[in-house]
């Protein structure tokens, strides 16, 4: 099956995503603490993110109220945790859109301040997410430039970060207490595998498991390009997935601040991103293929 048609348009203050015709996700970007997108439909339209805290439903957990879905954001930029929720939590503010598009591939690009509780703007970002799709497997691009126009930045050496998802609770590698145990399952590239995976560095990582009575997963693909290439994972076994080039002190118990990262003054920094939202184990999903698909076709820009 070939290339299903996209279409992106505002709908009640929210960007709607649409493949195929029918919803994939969503665009919250107003009255939020960050930019984020619910929810994540995969093939099928099978949910594959948790509703909370968008939404409460019976038998989900009601931890982590910053796991957004899906976000891009940091726990340490200049001192701020962007990250958390917490009392005095800095906020990436929607600004303007530069470009929506339909088509073959929808595209949503998007400028936006990094803002202190306080209100002192800290950085700036540009971000583009490219939303693709066909009958086996639909794909979000995520590529965002950090611009350091408010004077130096750095990206502090903290695991709570940065490119993420919070996974469907069923696909849980470890169920909260009382439950059955869980039945997914991680991987990455290495074959690295479940708890094993977390604080590791790899060009991949896919995250599986039940959702109803099919097995899906998303996987997450580092480009080359990226700082820091090959990047750590902070990724959980409760359903926390993300992608984090900064945490080394956590990840290899590096002496404190060994993973900053700082922009100079008028410089910046972009990360790209693929996620890939399929069904099947890494075998059956071909995951590994479509990290080599993703290298070879995808430059940056």
């Amino acid at each position: 099956m070939g290339a299903l048609p996209v279409k992106v348009a505002e709908v009640d203050g929210k960007i709607r995503v649409e493949i195929g015709g029918q919803l994939f996700t969503e665009y919250f970007y107003q009255d939020t603490p960050r930019p984020y997108f619910y929810p994540l439909l995969g093939v099928d339209n099978t949910p594959m993110t948790r509703n909370f805290p968008m939404k409460k439903v019976e038998g989900e957990e009601t931890d982590h109220k910053h796991h957004r879905s899906l976000w891009f954001t940091h726990g340490d930029v200049n001192g701020v945790d962007f990250w958390s929720e917490d009392k005095a939590f800095g906020k990436v503010v929607h600004k303007r859109f530069l470009k929506t598009a339909s088509g073959s591939m929808g595209v949503i690009t998007s400028e936006n301040d990094w803002v202190t509780a306080d209100g002192k703007t800290v950085c700036s970002d540009v971000r583009t997410m490219r939303f693709s799709g066909d009958g086996k497997a639909k794909f979000v691009d995520f590529e965002v430039t950090i611009r350091a126009d408010h004077g130096d930045v750095t990206f502090g050496d903290t695991k709570e970060g940065s490119m993420a998802l919070r996974l469907n609770e069923s696909m849980r590698l470890k169920q909260p207490k009382g439950q059955p145990p869980g039945k997914g399952h991680i991987v990455n590239r290495a074959g690295v595998t479940d708890d094993q995976t977390w604080g590791k560095r790899s060009e991949w990582v896919y995250y599986y498991g039940p959702v109803g009575e099919k097995t899906v997963g998303a996987a997450m693909f580092d480009h080359p390009s990226n700082p820091r290439f090959p990047t750590w994972w902070h990724v959980r076994d409760y359903g926390l997935f993300a992608a984090n080039p900064f945490g080394v002190h956590d990840f290899e118990k590096k002496e404190k601040g060994a993973g900053n990262l700082k922009i100079a003054s008028g410089q910046s920094v972009t990360f790209r991103y693929r996620i890939v939202l399929t069904a099947g184990d890494e075998k059956a999903a071909g995951i590994e293929e479509h990290y080599k698909r993703y290298v070879g076709t995808t430059k940056a820009r």
